[in-house]
Formats: structure tokens, sequence, C-alpha cells
């Protein structure tokens, strides 16, 4: 493969995140390796070369051309060799309906990812879905984007507050300007993404930890409420309940790995994938909006967390 390309200083400064993405799928840019951070790039290599050799299986197993018929049976067989390869139980599933989606999950692995997709395809059929993705994680996919959209899922990259820590940028630098205003248009770019899908009755999958972690709470004294709790899942209702016209629900997932799991796919191993009970649009609006300027849900992140936490052994909890 060739080497990635890096982006200049005057590039970082003045493209678009658009434009930025456009590169990184088109041009074997690397954003990370421009911003000083190739290590995070080289974790998620292998990682990706693996997902790239399974879609690209999918399309080439099926048939030829970018037809609707091709893209069905690429899906059912993604659904064939997941189960098989990445094996998943979510038959407690329940129906989904016509307003949108806002799926949470508890990322303990990369595991979940396949289950999920899995589970999608089967039982969510051509609802468009969005995953935002972690830069890292981004990168090794980009060059599949298109591939990866006939699937039925949109990627599109993000940022999480892990990996900016990570980069260590040092702030005040051009770099660190840079990677910050890329960072903020990358959240925006995600999040007229997904308001533009549930308007259509479309999926957004979304960890609310933001990082891969072992437990639904990051910490007991968040569980406690001593510690403040990330705002992801509030932050994206807000963003979307801005349109009066959105009707979107919000479903828990509880993720159960395989025992002696590991951080990373954990291959033909069982996952549980455990629906917690679902919050619908306008439950949401009469408890948590406490104001008429919309300016915050109190409590929605903690007791979203809950309705996952308690489908899982304590263990999981924090």
């Amino acid at each position: 493969m060739a080497k990635k390309k890096i982006f200049t200083k005057t590039q970082l400064k003045n493209l678009s995140a658009e434009e930025i993405i456009d590169k990184i799928q088109h041009e074997n840019y690397s954003l990370l390796a421009s911003l000083g951070a190739e290590d995070l790039r080289k974790e998620m290599v292998k990682v990706g070369k693996v997902c790239n050799t399974a879609v690209n299986y999918f399309f080439a197993s099926t048939g030829r051309g970018k037809s609707k018929k091709h893209d069905l049976k690429a899906q059912k067989k993604l659904v064939k060799v997941l189960s098989k390869v990445a094996p998943g139980d979510y038959k407690d599933l329940p129906k989904v309906g016509e307003n949108g989606l806002v799926v949470g999950f508890n990322h303990p692995s990369l595991g979940e990812i396949g289950r999920i997709m899995m589970m999608k395809v089967d039982k969510m059929g051509d609802k468009l879905t969005c995953f935002p993705v972690n830069l890292p994680w981004y990168e090794a996919l980009a060059p599949n984007y298109e591939r990866i959209k006939r699937l039925g899922f949109i990627i599109t990259p993000t940022i999480t507050p892990t990996t900016w820590k990570k980069m260590d940028l040092k702030e005040g630098t051009a770099l660190y300007g840079a990677g910050n205003r890329i960072k903020r248009e990358f959240r925006d770019l995600y999040t007229n993404l997904s308001r533009e899908l549930v308007k259509d009755g479309g999926v957004i999958f979304v960890a609310p930890s933001a990082t891969r972690q072992a437990t639904v709470f990051k910490t007991k004294d968040v569980y406690d409420k001593k510690e403040d709790i990330i705002p992801t899942m509030a932050m994206l209702a807000l963003k979307l309940y801005e349109d009066p016209e959105i009707k979107c629900d919000f479903l828990p997932l509880a993720i159960l790995p395989p025992k002696d799991y590991k951080r990373g796919l954990n291959m033909r191993k069982n996952y549980k994938l455990i629906p917690g009970e679902p919050m619908t649009a306008d439950y949401i609006r009469k408890t948590y909006f406490k104001t008429k300027n919309l300016k915050r849900l109190e409590g929605f992140d903690y007791d979203f967390h809950m309705r996952i936490a308690e489908k899982l052994p304590k263990e999981f909890w924090y």
C-alpha cells in the first residue's frame, strides 16, 4: 500500500472538513499522521484490513455492478458470513417503526460493531444507518466508504475526547488550532447528517462512552453521581429535537461480550445484544426538557446508561 500523504499546514488551515474527508477517502491522505498521531493510525491498520477484506468479499462473491439487486445480495451475504464468524444473539430486538431511531450501546470491544451491523441488516432492512466512527477507525475504512454505504451504513469521522487527548497537541500551536477546528466541523457534519437521516426514519448507532471501555458507567463515582457523566446522548437529542417535526426514539442496547473477551474483534465468539426499555420522542420531551429554550436534558444520560446497565451483570455497571 502506498505511503499515506500528509496535509500541508496551509491545507490544514484552509480546507473544510468535507474536503479533508474527500482526500482521506480518495487520495490516500491521513489526518492523524498530519497532526503528528501516526501511532494512533497504525493501531487500526490490521483490523482495518480484516474489515475491508470482508466488505470486498461480500460484493465480489455476489456478482458485479452497482445495482440495488447486487447491494441486497451483498447485504444477505454479510448476514450469512457474520452469523458464523461473528455470532450475535439479538432475538429480543423490538420491531422498528417508522420513526427515526437512535441506538445507544455500551462499547467493551470492537467485536460488537460486526454484530450490530449484522443485526441492523437482518432486522432493520433498508433503513439507512449512520455510524459516527473515531478517526483512527475511520481512516482504516475510508477507502471502502462507498461499498460500506451500499451495505446500508454511512460512516462519518469523529475525534473522541480520548483520541484528542492521546494526540497530545500543544495548545496555542497551529496544529492544535487546525485540529480543534476540524474536530468541531466533524461534529457539526455528524449532527447535520443525523438530523437528515432520522427525518426519513433512519437509524443512528452511537456509543455514549465515546470510547471503548469495559463498563457502562466510566467509574463508580459517575454511577454514584459524584462525578459528571459525559452528555453524549443529551447533546445528540438536543440537536435532533431542535427540529420540532423530528420524531426520533432512543433505544438502549446492552452488549454482553463473551467470557474472556478482549478489546478486539473476538471472532467466532458469541455476543448478546439485549435491548433495554425504549424511550420515545414524546416521553423524552415531556420528561427531560426542563426549559422552553431546550438548553439541557436533566438526567437523560444517566437514565439512558441505567437502562443499559440493568440488562447486564453488575460487573459491567461500573
